[in-house]
């Protein structure tokens, strides 16, 4: 399978926004039903004390954000989430955990959660760090759907945000995943200080999985006092539209989520992310350690909207 080049997706970057968002809305709709958007929830299962240093991150021992630190939650406690995730009209939930990568006594208690979650209806996702082997085979036979593992940004402005684990791990992981027969999630945070040139690298590095992933979330950073990027300047927001629209050009068979940052985006931004190709977004008032748009607010924009959550 032929790849883009960067050059060309730079070039796609650059068309008159117009063209950009009738292109990407072209694509949508040869491939998703134009007004439905499937919903996801997030629960950190285990918050805090990660000896990662992900600058934009709270839960790493190396910041001062002053998370507290809790262990990883009870199987009763995840499924009563689970259901009211459901009950509010999640497809899919999704848990994360504050680890470089899961111990086999944690391992096995995520696998049961998978599997009763799964006994719910709801599809399930984890995001537990690096795997070591054999451990996505075990996630893959509890019945785990998706894997969580982000790129984050490109190779080359990876060692300005992150330094205890390298670009090549995070592919080792997904490529792990996907040997498994697990569906991979895995996408990117923009407004850490990259450039165009950089969120076009990331896309190009994530078009050159085998296959593409399956779900891509675009995260907005949502600066958090105590973290190296607490004072990082906002991306420009029809830049932030330009790289939901690029991504959903190159990835037409994938859902592109409008993932953090969504409870400062005004409603207009999010409606033009969702005709740029967006449809998928986190449902929830916390993503992780973040706040997230109230459940309220997203049941009146999708009636702004005419949108309706993906059966």
């Amino acid at each position: 399978m032929t790849h883009p080049s960067l050059e060309e997706i730079l070039e796609i970057f650059s068309l008159p926004f117009n063209d950009l968002l009738f292109r990407a809305q072209q694509v949508h709709r040869a491939h998703f039903a134009p007004n439905a958007v499937q919903c996801s929830t997030l629960l950190s299962i285990k918050t805090g004390a990660c000896p990662e240093d992900c600058g934009y991150c709270a839960q790493s021992v190396h910041h001062e954000a002053k998370l507290p630190v809790t262990p990883l939650l009870p199987l009763a406690d995840v499924l009563e989430a689970a259901q009211a995730a459901k009950d509010a009209g999640a497809q899919r939930f999704c848990m994360g955990a504050a680890w470089r990568s899961p111990h086999e006594r944690d391992l096995e208690k995520v696998a049961e959660m998978v599997r009763a979650v799964k006994e719910l209806g709801l599809e399930t996702c984890v995001t537990l760090g690096m795997l070591k082997p054999g451990q996505a085979e075990r996630l893959q036979a509890a019945g785990l759907d998706y894997y969580n593992h982000n790129l984050d940004t490109s190779p080359e402005f990876y060692g300005e945000v992150i330094h205890t684990r390298s670009y090549d791990e995070r592919l080792e992981t997904l490529a792990a995943v996907r040997n498994a027969g697990i569906k991979v999630c895995s996408g990117g945070i923009l407004g850490m200080g990259e450039s165009r040139r950089d969120r076009a690298r990331l896309l190009q590095s994530l078009a050159a999985l085998e296959p593409a992933p399956e779900s891509i979330p675009i995260n907005a950073l949502v600066p958090i006092a105590g973290t190296p990027l607490a004072e990082a300047e906002p991306i420009d927001e029809i830049e932030f539209v330009r790289t939901i629209a690029v991504a959903r050009i190159l990835f037409p068979n994938s859902y592109v989520r409008l993932a953090a940052g969504r409870e400062k985006m005004s409603d207009s931004l999010q409606a033009l992310a969702f005709l740029a190709g967006a449809n998928s977004i986190f449902l929830g008032d916390r993503l992780l350690t973040t706040n997230n748009a109230s459940s309220d607010h997203d049941a009146s924009l999708f009636a702004k909207l005419g949108l309706c959550a993906a059966g």
